[in-house]
């Protein structure tokens, strides 16, 4: 590939991180492009100036014209990746200023110690090496079976790996891909991983798919796992006192839909005793509203994508599935905290729904919402260490235990973050 087109690709990727195409289809090859222009930012800006440097000293040297059109796309280029890095950057402020709207602008004082500099400042050797998400610090012990639905009812369990632990807060991590794709090695690690070296215990759990089971297979085995960490939890040093959950797009959906459902018996056939009710609820870009509720692009989702693929059913035929499904419609006065994080150029899940969502939590929950839209942000953009992923993980962190805090619930051994 020539110098000119290669930068043409890049000015183009850039170009679609700041103005993404929505709708059904054109937006997941949008998704997939500015999610990794946006995520890999500083490596692709760090490539595109050395190609273009290097393309004018190889000119100059063998005293052909530089490609003028080429050098002023990959100059474009990197300027582009530069304000999209800055971009990531102010992450760390933004989550934070939604934690104080959220939280109380004096939240940071209900932490067990105020956050230094280096607590907050970005963990840069991760974000370059994003794709080796191994952590010392951390043990996993793997494919503990919570269900009979085979390799779907496995579960992971992570774990800080320099002491023993006892009474640690549990997070359980649910998730994405559709409800069709996916597994639980593959999505939440950064968050797992900070977190159980902070010293919590996390569990990542598989579910069953579709199309094979049509939903409400998945939440019931979501649920199933929450029957389970209740009961066996304390085997791994976790607390079933306090269990948090979280998950992402499809694992968003149902970590939501766990939290405002607890222990309803639709969802829990032959457990329908288990304690499924949760502490708080972080989830990131999911989605609030199988019933259409909230606009074009819920009502598209839903007749195009989850009627024929996930519910297996239409929406004139099984309108209550639907609805018992939207979390946005499951709202009671009792639901946990929930801090709900979208981004605003999210291609696939519009953030109207995260909006709407938002709004009527706020009008009905007794207990604190927060809300961090974040701007330039596609969908899955915590899935790999990045600037911006890292600062939200941190702030994830924050919420946690200030919620913990805040239910005098168990406290985590004190570890080096």
């Amino acid at each position: 590939m020539g110098f000119r087109r290669r930068r043409l690709l890049t000015a183009a990727a850039v170009a679609n991180t700041f103005r993404p195409a929505y709708g059904l289809r054109p937006g997941i090859p949008s998704m997939f492009v500015g999610w990794i222009a946006a995520e890999l930012a500083p490596h692709l800006l760090a490539l595109t100036a050395l190609d273009t440097v290097g393309h004018v000293t190889a000119a100059k040297r063998a005293g052909r014209p530089v490609d003028g059109l080429g050098t002023a796309l990959g100059l474009g280029a990197a300027a582009g990746f530069a304000m999209i890095i800055k971009q990531s950057q102010d992450a760390r402020e933004e989550v934070d200023a939604a934690l104080r709207e959220g939280l109380g602008a004096d939240y940071r004082t209900r932490l067990d110690r105020e956050p230094t500099d280096l607590d907050l400042a970005t963990p840069w050797r991760q974000v370059l090496m994003p794709f080796r998400m191994r952590d010392d610090a951390v043990r996993v012990a793997r494919n503990i079976a919570y269900s009979d639905a085979g390799r779907r009812g496995l579960l992971d369990v992570y774990r800080p790996a320099d002491r023993p632990v006892e009474g640690a807060p549990v997070l359980l991590q649910v998730h994405g891909g559709g409800w069709a794709i996916g597994n639980k090695d593959q999505q939440g690690i950064p968050l797992m991983q900070h977190m159980a070296a902070r010293g919590w215990v996390c569990v990542s759990i598989n579910y069953r798919l579709s199309p094979r089971d049509a939903f409400p297979a998945h939440i019931i085995d979501v649920k199933r796992a929450i029957a389970w960490i209740r009961e066996h939890i304390e085997e791994y040093g976790g607390d079933p006192s306090f269990l948090a959950i979280t998950g992402g797009s499809a694992g968003g959906q149902l970590a939501a839909l766990a939290a405002t459902t607890p222990n309803d018996p639709a969802y829990q056939p032959g457990f329908e005793d288990a304690d499924t009710s949760v502490d708080a609820c972080v989830p990131f870009y999911g989605v609030y509203d199988f019933a259409g509720v909230t606009g074009r692009n819920a009502r598209d989702m839903r007749d195009k994508f989850l009627a024929p693929r996930i519910v297996q059913q239409t929406y004139a035929d099984a309108q209550d599935v639907f609805e018992q499904a939207s979390p946005i419609l499951r709202i009671t006065p009792d639901v946990p905290p929930f801090l709900v994080i979208h981004g605003a150029h999210d291609t696939l899940v519009s953030v109207r729904q995260a909006r709407k969502f938002v709004e009527r939590l706020r009008e009905a929950s007794k207990k604190p919402v927060v809300y961090a839209e974040l701007p330039g942000t596609q969908h899955a953009f915590d899935v790999f260490p990045s600037i911006r992923s890292a600062h939200v993980v941190r702030a994830v962190d924050r919420f946690l235990h200030v919620v913990l805090n805040d239910a005098d619930g168990p406290r985590p051994a004190d570890a080096p973050d």
